[in-house]
């Protein structure tokens, strides 16, 4: 009988193994063809994908620390040959040890310009909105920065990185951002500004709405989702 391979010493060769055990063949070319990506996919699904890593490294024992995480998120995204381990290296992220380290803002800067492509960006921008909550006077001026920066995908997690603060959204700084970008021509940018004011307006709709009325330089689309959800047109 032969005996059975080591299992693997490091945590993201762990997350490695299972999803390659995972993969489905049939699924991966579509998916891959959705995300026009020139990484290929193994075949599993971003909710199976975040399940798995998850469950391996909260079952680690002893449970892996900071600094552990945070070589394996670095390993799993410059190591990638499938972009679900990128996806797996997105989900370490939102471990406890992980959230809202503003030492770790390089890495999430990282991620998002080696990313490329709006997934892995609005994935990030979970991790952005939390650093500014909690590290709100350190993380406005990274973020007007990100606003004007080259890389539209820093430009876009400027714009989306409030999407989830309802009540406590900076509005100088959800208007600065979105100025710095109205009349890009970009899709995706423009899209990000109006799905953040859209957001927004489930919590102040005449504050948006007059936020439209008073750009008439946005662009339809970015107006058009803005306006979306509201009782009348701005």
């Amino acid at each position: 009988m032969t005996p059975p391979s080591p299992l693997p010493s490091s945590l993201a060769d762990t997350i490695r193994a299972a999803l390659v055990a995972a993969r489905n063949p049939e699924k991966a070319p579509g998916m891959q063809a959705y995300m026009k990506s020139t990484m290929p996919f193994l075949g599993v699904g971003l909710w199976d994908t975040r399940k798995i890593t998850l469950a391996i490294a909260r079952a680690a024992q002893p449970a892996p620390d900071a600094d552990e995480v945070r070589d394996a998120v670095v390993d799993l995204w410059c190591g990638a040959d499938w972009r679900e381990e990128r996806y797996a290296a997105q989900a370490l992220l939102t471990l406890p040890v992980a959230r809202a380290r503003l030492d770790w803002l390089d890495l999430h800067r990282e991620i998002i310009v080696t990313g490329d492509w709006w997934d892995h960006t609005d994935e990030a921008m979970h991790r952005i909105g939390e650093l500014l909550v909690a590290h709100r006077a350190e993380m406005t001026p990274v973020l007007l920065a990100w606003s004007r920066e080259p890389n539209r995908w820093l430009r876009r997690s400027a714009v989306i990185a409030q999407l989830e603060q309802k009540a406590a959204t900076d509005t100088d700084l959800l208007t600065a951002v979105i100025e710095a970008n109205e009349a890009d021509p970009d899709f995706f940018l423009r899209k990000a500004i109006g799905w953040a004011l859209r957001q927004y307006s489930r919590t102040d709709p005449d504050w948006v709405r007059a936020f439209v009325e008073a750009h008439p330089g946005l662009s339809p689309l970015s107006r058009r989702e803005a306006i979306k959800h509201l009782s009348s047109p701005a």
